[in-house]
């Protein structure tokens, strides 16, 4: 378990078929925004405000990193 009490394990593996890949990302999506979610509070728990700035735009970022992976999932999805 890591220091902040959220335990996970990452396996990372070649999707053999167009449906493990549309999961595979599906899956990394909600991963990724569970994670943003996260960073959101500790953001909220950060006294020092660059460092708060930081963490937020790191969100942001991610948060744009999600908006392209559901998009790249919705075209899978529409050449189905």
């Amino acid at each position: 378990m890591s220091e902040l009490g959220h335990h996970h394990s990452h396996q990372h593996h070649e999707a053999a078929s167009p449906e493990e890949t549309k999961a595979l990302l599906s899956y990394m999506l909600h991963h990724n925004e569970h994670h943003a979610g996260e960073l959101r509070d500790i953001a909220a728990q950060v006294a020092l405000d660059a460092a708060r700035e930081r963490i937020c735009r790191a969100v942001d970022a991610l948060g744009e990193s999600n908006r392209l992976l559901a998009e790249a999932l919705a075209l899978l999805k529409e050449g189905e």
